[in-house]
């Protein structure tokens, strides 16, 4: 068995931070240049949808200073790539099991519908005050 290369990061919850988000992510693939481009790719559409989501949904469960602040823990093993994220938001009222893609003419609506055809797994849970999404892609490269 391979090693396990790892990355933790604390972001907060704004859409600026999904440019560090990237290059953290650029970085941990200069790590591990096994991972295919495919691979890379539908991983990391997915982990920039979820941040992105998180950002634009999830309403801080407790108001005010400071900002939210979302944890994102990368995780690349010879056979998976896998991400968990963990943020402070309000519950997230969604299934998904009941995300669907939306109708051509919808201005939006996509992103989980496209993350979780791309992706091997996409969990979400609530313990206790957080949020955490589970990302997960089998290496196929």
């Amino acid at each position: 068995m391979g090693d396990v290369h790892s990355v933790h990061l604390v972001l907060e919850a704004v859409p600026e931070q999904v440019d560090t988000l990237q290059d953290e992510i650029a970085q941990l693939w200069e790590s591990v240049p096994s991972v295919s481009t495919t691979d890379r790719v539908r991983f990391e559409m997915a982990l920039v949808e979820i941040f992105a989501n998180i950002v634009e949904h999830s309403v801080r469960q407790h108001p005010g200073p400071p900002l939210r602040q979302v944890a994102i823990q990368l995780d690349v093993s010879p056979g998976l790539v896998e991400a968990r994220f963990a943020d402070d938001g309000r519950p997230v009222g969604l299934d998904l099991s009941d995300v669907t893609m939306p109708p051509p003419d919808a201005e939006d609506g996509r992103g989980l519908a496209l993350t979780i055809a791309a992706v091997d797994a996409l969990a979400y849970e609530r313990e206790g005050d957080i949020n955490r999404w589970t990302v997960t892609c089998r290496r196929n490269g």
